[in-house]
């Protein structure tokens, strides 16, 4: 079965099936590159938290910057929000965002956490 939350006519901002969550990408408030990451990632871990995941559980990120100039102060933010030892399968590249002010965007497959299952 596939469940969809927040649904709308072009997307929805969770997708789950058969025990994995797929959030759709991720962008975030702020004038600097680390401010952007910063407010992405919690809103990361609001959609996680609602899907039934965390970040412990993420299986892979693909993470877009405007600019690879921005790379360091992307993965600073990053690092420092990863668990130890649970990080996940990642991929980043350059490419044009939708809007001219973004600078990062985060796309998220997590697995959900089973009954039972601490954290």
């Amino acid at each position: 079965m596939i469940e969809r939350v927040e649904t709308g006519e072009r997307m929805s901002k969770i997708v789950k099936h058969d025990g994995v969550v797929y959030l759709c990408g991720q962008v975030g408030a702020g004038e600097s590159v680390a401010e952007q990451t910063t407010d992405c990632l919690s809103r990361i871990d609001h959609l996680l938290d609602q899907a039934g995941s965390d970040k412990e559980h993420i299986l892979q990120a693909i993470i877009w910057i405007s600019d690879m100039s921005y790379f360091a102060e992307m993965n600073a933010v990053w690092d420092n929000w990863v668990p130890n030892s649970h990080a996940p399968a990642r991929a980043c590249g350059e490419a044009k965002l939708a809007r001219d002010v973004l600078k990062v965007e985060i796309i998220i497959t997590a697995a959900i956490k089973q009954e039972g299952e601490q954290k």
